[in-house]
């Protein structure tokens, strides 16, 4: 659908170099979504990702998680035909086709870890807790349509579901003990992931970094070099797989560095790299 809207603007849609074949999906994208920051292309370019790690009997496991994306890519593809050829999809299938169903039973960390072989449970543990991180941030569902239940508590019956009853002379006290935290929810910021949000950040809130390069992967292993991030559990994680490490940064990391660079903002990275 892409590649007809670039035959539609006289757009070549063919590798200069390989006459015969046309342009792959990447490209594409790149072509009619020039803007790296449009949710549209983020969607897809995440699908993609997963496309290429994923296998069908992870996917089954994980669909709740993927579904987000997959139903904003769907009523995407429905406004964007329509956009471009003015084209309505409804018209060829159902209306009822375009919502996609699911499971809504996605298996915890714990029971993926005891499912599958430990690298394949921590790449897509990874890859869920990236998903959840970018939905959050983006807040857009050209991105991703998240799928959940809430519930409230109400004293207006008139507005009121379903019924409960709460029994405050109930001998049964209940009261938290302990709890435990997996790191893979606490810290689900890959390194990519800590550049991402943070440049978001500093979009929505017009803060500009005095290095004109932005900030990027050498501001941040400025950073977590000079504040020992890697050895402060508050904010990063090693995950430790045979002879293989990797580390992923929990939320307090981003509004760490956040905070810090408000400070200094023309200054930080001088002062970093002093």
């Amino acid at each position: 659908m892409l590649k007809a809207e670039l035959l539609n603007r006289n757009e070549n849609i063919y590798y200069s170099d390989k006459a015969t074949r046309t342009l792959s999906l990447e490209p594409t994208i790149k072509k009619i979504y020039s803007d790296k920051n449009n949710r549209i292309r983020l969607n897809l370019e995440k699908i993609i990702e997963l496309r290429n790690i994923s296998t069908h009997f992870i996917t089954e496991d994980y669909e709740a998680k993927y579904a987000p994306l997959f139903q904003a890519c769907v009523l995407n593809f429905v406004n964007e035909i329509k956009r471009f050829h003015n084209i309505d999809i409804s018209k060829y299938i159902a209306q009822n086709f375009l919502t996609i169903a699911t499971n809504y039973e996605p298996l915890s960390n714990e029971q993926i870890r005891l499912k599958y072989p430990p690298e394949i449970a921590e790449r897509f543990i990874q890859q869920s807790n990236q998903i959840d991180v970018l939905t959050k941030e983006y807040d857009s569902d050209k991105f991703a349509i998240p799928i959940k239940q809430n519930l409230y508590i109400t004293k207006k019956k008139d507005e009121a579901d379903f019924f409960v009853t709460m029994a405050s002379k109930s001998s049964n006290k209940v009261a938290i003990i302990k709890e435990l935290k997996d790191p893979a929810s606490t810290h689900k910021y890959t390194f990519n992931n800590v550049i991402t949000v943070v440049n978001s950040r500093f979009s929505k809130s017009n803060i500009k970094l005095g290095y004109k390069k932005g900030f990027n992967s050498y501001v941040l292993n400025l950073f977590i070099e000079f504040y020992d991030i890697k050895n402060n559990i508050k904010y990063s994680y090693k995950h430790s797989l045979g002879n293989s490490t990797s580390y992923t940064y929990s939320e307090r990391l981003v509004n760490f560095i956040i905070e810090e660079i408000k400070k200094n903002p023309d200054g930080f990275v001088e002062s970093l790299k002093r």
